[in-house]
């Protein structure tokens, strides 16, 4: 008889925050899909854990889930796992519980820590609704574009973002949505954690600087108001002018500015031009 595929959550840092029915589930089954064998071995021999383990990320997902399901149809339960936290979330597991479901083979997930939920509970940011985005987009022109789709979104925004973007998400995102006020979640349960929270435009200024190169993983929350929506001063949403001056500062002449800017936001280049003249004209 097909057994069961267990999706197990693994610490993102703290080796302590393996619960205990993690660690006798991943003593128990037949194999552990894993990213790194080699640092999945490091949780394991941490509990004395001698399970056999098998390389399961994205490069191999495709070929490895289809091994993974015979085996379980066979009779041999799996355990996934991810290098941290809970698989399927920005990691691999998608596809092979995908498809062992189309075989109806029992799927049970294991809960455990998240980086973005471990973050968000800490933030002091609003919890009662949230959007998750993964990874913003590396390159500049996607990423305010990815971040004017979401300015309007009546919700606390969550992302996963590299230490070497951080800077520039943090403008963009203050150019795109407006001042807010933000948190950087960094190192999450490891010796270095830390938190840093502030308005958007102050902390882009502190990652800019030298002197705090950002290290390690870092999660970036942002607030679903604009500090100028609160006091009346404007409405949430990037402002053309803001958007049109971001795009000229890259180098493009202000026409071509004005129609990127329309495309970004998904409005004509007439409606552009009307908001960009509106918005000089109340600024004078």
């Amino acid at each position: 008889m097909a057994r069961t595929l267990y999706v197990v959550a693994t610490p993102i840092g703290n080796l302590e925050d393996l619960t205990y029915r993690a660690a006798r589930v991943l003593a128990e089954v037949s194999l552990i899909a894993c990213e790194d064998t080699r640092h999945t071995r490091k949780l394991l021999n941490h509990y004395g854990i001698k399970t056999k383990t098998v390389s399961y990320h994205e490069h191999n997902e495709r070929e490895q889930s289809a091994k993974l399901v015979e085996l379980l149809k066979t009779g041999g339960d799996v355990a996934l796992v991810s290098d941290a936290g809970t698989p399927g979330i920005s990691d691999p597991g998608f596809r092979v519980v995908s498809l062992a479901l189309a075989e109806n083979i029992s799927v049970v997930p294991l809960p455990g820590a998240t980086a973005l939920i471990s973050a968000l509970v800490s933030s002091g940011l609003p919890s009662d609704e949230f959007f998750f985005g993964g990874f913003l987009p590396a390159r500049g022109t996607a990423r305010r574009k990815r971040l004017a789709e979401l300015s309007t979104m009546p919700t606390t925004l969550i992302f996963y973002e590299a230490p070497h973007r951080i800077a520039e998400a943090l403008k963009d995102a203050r150019d795109m949505l407006g001042e807010r006020d933000a948190v950087v979640a960094r190192e999450l349960t490891k010796l270095h954690e830390e938190t840093l929270r502030g308005r958007l435009s102050a902390l882009a200024k502190h990652f800019a600087e030298a002197k705090n190169e950002p290290r390690g993983e870092m999660v970036l929350l942002i607030d679903r108001h604009t500090i100028e929506e609160e006091t009346g001063k404007n409405k949430s949403g990037p402002r053309m002018s803001e958007l049109v001056a971001g795009f000229e500062a890259e180098g493009l002449e202000p026409r071509a500015a004005l129609k990127k800017a329309a495309r970004v936001l998904g409005i004509s280049r007439d409606e552009a031009y009307r908001n960009l003249t509106a918005e000089r004209s109340r600024d004078r």
